[in-house]
């Protein structure tokens, strides 16, 4: 996932990670450990997100290649 690429759409859309947490139905903490890696969102999870955030390209954003 593109940490980085998210959260700038988020802002974009004038939104919070607090906002999109609770229009998907998981909580901050819960969203914040999917964003910082600790574990994965959901297939509903992203597909509500791609709605909210209207995003054009959700495959650069949850499923971009991993860099070491």
């Amino acid at each position: 996932m593109n940490k980085e690429l998210l959260l700038y759409e988020i802002r974009k859309h004038g939104l919070t990670a607090e906002k999109v947490s609770q229009a998907i139905g998981i909580s901050k903490s819960a969203f914040s450990k999917k964003i910082n890696g600790k574990s994965e969102f959901t297939l509903s999870e992203i597909q509500a997100i791609v709605k909210i955030l209207g995003l054009d390209s959700p495959m650069d954003v949850f499923f971009a290649p991993q860099v070491s």
